[in-house]
């Protein structure tokens, strides 16, 4: 049986190719990503971490039955307790302070990218939240999972964490979680409906492939 998940698999293919082929990604497995690079993203993502987080708890606040609330719930405390108290550990092994993380001014695609999401979120449903929040999870567990088939990738001493966070089966049922909450928000929804869950999935996943990007680059404003 098809599901509308594999509909979105299907139209985001080619953008999440050109993401996996990103050298950003790519440079992660290898070991050849710039530090530099490397510690602009982090920087960059630690203040993406502040709305994904808010982007949880909206989704417990329009949840449909309580267990869904209290997972969505559960995540937003993960996110702001565990993951970015991680990522200021992993960040302190790349000479990034808590204060240098704190005072990290948000770059235009970052801001573009969580102002999207956000909207999303506070206009729309609990079904098209969760469209335009489910690439950064999805992706990130696809990208995680290619990477550690890489040989040294897991070991690596600077991108090696990342690796195994990302493609760990603890992160990878969180997203089949995600997945299948976004299939069921998906049954009866007519034709119009589900074709603009999918422009949010695919305007994220665009979002997601510019993030790396920027990264790389290092780029701040155009201007």
């Amino acid at each position: 049986m098809t599901t509308f998940t594999d509909r979105l698999w299907k139209s985001v293919a080619p953008i999440w190719e050109k993401t996996h082929q990103h050298p950003f990604v790519t440079g992660m497995g290898d070991g050849m990503l710039p530090v530099e690079s490397f510690k602009y993203y982090m920087k960059q993502d630690y203040v993406y971490l502040i709305d994904y987080a808010k982007m949880f708890a909206i989704a417990s606040t329009k949840a449909y039955d309580l267990e869904t609330s209290a997972k969505f719930a559960g995540l937003q405390e993960a996110t702001l307790n565990g993951e970015m108290n991680l990522h200021r550990q992993y960040a302190e092994r790349f000479g990034i302070s808590r204060a240098e993380l704190e005072a990290t001014e948000p770059s235009f695609v970052m801001l573009a990218y969580t102002s999207y999401m956000l909207r999303v979120a506070h206009q729309g449903s609990l079904a098209e939240l969760v469209s335009s929040l489910l690439p950064c999870m999805w992706g990130y567990w696809e990208i995680g999972k290619k990477l550690a088939k890489i040989e040294g990738a897991l070991d690596h001493e600077l991108y090696g964490e990342w690796v195994r966070t990302y493609s760990s089966e603890e992160f990878g049922e969180l997203a089949t979680w995600l997945i299948g909450v976004m299939n069921e928000l998906a049954e009866g929804k007519n034709e119009k409906e589900l074709a603009r869950l999918e422009e949010h999935f695919l305007t994220t996943s665009k979002m997601e492939y510019l993030f790396w990007d920027m990264a790389y680059r290092k780029e701040f404003w155009p201007c």
